[in-house]
């Protein structure tokens, strides 16, 4: 798919949406190439973390409801390292006008660790056109493009994995988060 690239899955408000950010919530970045290494080593060091946390929540014999909570966790953090860490090296960069290549000859677009992560899930919900919205709606809630969409964010499987883990826990482990 090119860069922006999108095709419809349940009508308008489920799309598989092609585009990629640097790694952070919303497409979010800081400092440049050092701040994209700085996020790589604390993603590292963070699935470290949950995976030692992981293990001994296992040897405790902790229910499975946490297990499967903080496993999530771990699942969606360690897929987009795994994103960010090797995308850059096998792909050329995207754009809206060609197909990156796989493998390409010159190499990839970033080095290891710097590569983007790819997101594709995409669920507005409800769009509506600043022109046809009630005049009592802000601007603010517009976009660029004229457009207010209920839930603009476009995700991926790992980013649902972390997701579904926090609110699992949230939600019903409430004994467990207690413990801590």
């Amino acid at each position: 798919m090119t860069l922006g690239q999108e095709y419809a899955i349940a009508g308008n408000w489920f799309l598989i949406h092609f585009t990629e950010n640097n790694g952070m919530a919303f497409g979010l970045q800081f400092a440049g190439e050092w701040g994209k290494l700085a996020l790589s080593i604390f993603r590292i060091l963070a699935v470290i973390a949950i995976g030692i946390y992981l293990y001994l929540l296992v040897r405790k014999k902790t229910s499975f409801g946490p297990v499967l909570g903080v496993t999530l966790i771990l699942a969606g953090a360690l897929g987009n390292i795994i994103d960010s860490t090797f995308y850059g090296l096998i792909f050329s960069e995207s754009n809206p006008f060609s197909v990156a290549k796989f493998l390409p000859e010159t190499g990839g677009y970033a080095g290891f660790l710097q590569g983007k992560v790819v997101d594709m899930l995409y669920f507005p919900l409800l769009v509506i056109k600043q022109e046809e919205a009630a005049a009592w709606l802000p601007d603010f809630l517009f976009g660029y493009d004229g457009y207010f969409v209920f839930f603009r964010p476009v995700f991926n499987i790992a980013d649902s994995a972390i997701t579904i883990g926090v609110l699992w826990l949230l939600l019903f482990q409430r004994k467990f988060l207690k413990k801590l």
